[in-house]
């Protein structure tokens, strides 16, 4: 279990709603516990933040922000396209515009922007405890699972 300064994640508070992630990945798995929350239109995925999100110089890793967008911004296309699609990323692009701390609540929170048969386009706004650090837009390729 990654630790938060001296406490373990069994010790930090999850706000309400949201879930352990049920759609887990490779790339991901190293950076569990994630959480899931279902909105009206998308699907939010946060984190707590600990070192091991962290670069050389201790901040949060960009690489982190823009899989965990990239995942979130995924995640409400295929909420809003339904079970019958797959989604695979045409171009995610990712502003940073802040920094966060280990212990921070860092969350992806999307906005489909409008779906069509072949494409999906998609913004989000990642904040740590509600301020912005980053925002991210994506497009995704629509396919049809077989």
């Amino acid at each position: 279990m990654p630790q938060i300064g001296n406490m373990s994640l069994n010790d930090i508070v999850i706000p309400p709603g949201f879930i352990p992630n049920p759609r887990r990945s490779p790339l991901t798995d190293p950076w569990e516990p994630i959480y899931w929350k279902q909105a009206d239109d998308a699907i939010i995925i946060a984190l707590r933040l600990a070192r091991s999100h962290t670069n050389a110089r201790g901040l949060i890793h960009g690489g982190l922000i823009a899989a965990l967008a990239d995942k979130a911004m995924g995640h409400s296309c295929g909420h809003r396209v339904g079970p019958a699609f797959s989604l695979v990323t045409v171009n995610l692009s990712v502003d940073y515009i802040g920094t966060a701390k280990i212990g921070q609540w860092l969350a992806v929170k999307s906005n489909v922007l409008k779906t069509g048969s072949t494409l999906c386009f998609v913004e989000s706004i990642i904040t740590a405890d509600d301020v912005a650090i980053a925002r991210a837009n994506a497009t995704f390729r629509v396919v049809p699972r077989p």
